[in-house]
């Protein structure tokens, strides 16, 4: 009994050298290593994260999705079924009969990548692709304009109950180390143009709080959190919803019942290199209206899967629950205790009820 047990104290230590080994010069807590799920496999090539997707055939019944598992790609079927692909050749789009057989990628005039080939079969890519720096895109139902000169004079839906008084807290004072990428006040967002007049995020005390601490156990794990999109006012769910198509309403709230950010408990967002402050790669973009988005999604890079089971890891950990839909969208436990909210950013400092804290 005492050799196993001085066995079983030497591979613990063991382990912890070899964890503590891929982040040389960061002490690990027990509760940040709690958050790795499994050793950080390898990054993959440029070319096979262009390649990674999702992929039609062409008779458009049955979606393929092409990943990268263990340094090799396959491609997977609807019933789960997956195959080994290599690439052997590059073809213009579309291919002859006689270019069909074997392994290949299509590629645009532009050097987008547009298709593969496998076997006697070619398949198109419904996926936007790999660029981070682009968002995926809509043509809204009418001009957003409109939409909002609509929502904005349009009122929320009367609740019923009693709820806790707001006490949002703005999250880049809180922590400086938590960056901003606000979409939705820019023109890199799936509308194309700003629907926030100020690039800033707010939370419930208790969320923030508990986001403050999922910041903290990243940290020694050499990542920060990286928020697109916090606390959102009512009208901003309602242009939402009237410029998205029928297809793609799985993705944005309902106005009627009114969204977990408008309580200010849901927050958007990604990890951030704390070394280099460049967005970590995931497996599908911010706000990408696809399949991609789901947090299930069996496709992308090992270490792109890796990344984005480490942020749900680590939101979990802290009371949060990641949105069956969106790997990005959390969700804080008290959210069903706080009001449909509807004041703009810019009034948050004055009086509403709401005590802002900077």
């Amino acid at each position: 009994m005492l050799a196993d047990s001085r066995f079983r104290r030497i591979r613990v230590l063991l382990l912890a050298s070899a964890v503590v080994g891929f982040f040389p010069s960061l002490a690990l807590s027990q509760s940040s290593i709690s958050l790795l799920p499994g050793p950080k496999p390898p990054d993959s090539t440029a070319e096979w994260k262009q390649l990674v997707g999702i992929y039609l055939d062409e008779d458009s019944k049955h979606t393929y999705v092409l990943l990268e598992q263990g340094k090799k790609l396959f491609l997977r079927d609807e019933k789960g079924v997956s195959r080994e692909f290599s690439v052997y050749k590059e073809l213009v789009f579309p291919p002859s009969e006689g270019e069909r057989i074997g392994h290949s990628i299509v590629r645009d005039d532009a050097g987008k990548i547009t298709g593969l080939c496998y076997l006697n079969f070619c398949y198109v890519r419904t996926d936007p692709g790999s660029d981070p720096s682009h968002s995926y895109h809509i043509t809204p139902s009418r001009p957003v304009d409109e939409l909002r000169r609509e929502a904005l004079s349009a009122s929320p839906p009367v609740e019923k109950g009693s709820f806790r008084k707001a006490d949002l807290v703005e999250l880049a004072p809180a922590d400086p180390s938590i960056h901003l990428d606000i979409r939705y006040a820019t023109t890199n967002d799936f509308l194309g143009t700003p629907v926030y007049s100020q690039a800033r995020a707010f939370l419930q005390r208790s969320a923030a709080e508990a986001l403050l601490r999922v910041q903290q156990k990243l940290k020694p794990l050499g990542y920060g959190l990286l928020i697109h999109d916090a606390y959102r006012p009512w009208y901003v769910t309602k242009i939402f919803w009237d410029a998205t198509p029928p297809e793609g309403k799985i993705f944005v709230a309902d106005p009627a019942q009114g969204s977990r950010h408008n309580r200010g408990c849901a927050v958007d967002l990604t990890l951030y290199d704390l070394a280099t402050g460049k967005p970590i790669e995931m497996p599908g973009t911010y706000d990408e209206m696809s399949p991609r988005s789901f947090p299930s999604y069996p496709g992308g890079t090992s270490l792109q899967r890796w990344h984005r089971d480490l942020l749900r890891r680590a939101m979990e950990s802290e009371g949060f629950t990641v949105y069956e839909s969106e790997w990005w969208h959390f969700d804080y436990k008290d959210c069903k205790e706080y009001a449909i909210a509807n004041v703009p950013f810019e009034k948050l400092d004055s009086a509403n009820g709401l005590n802002v804290v900077h």
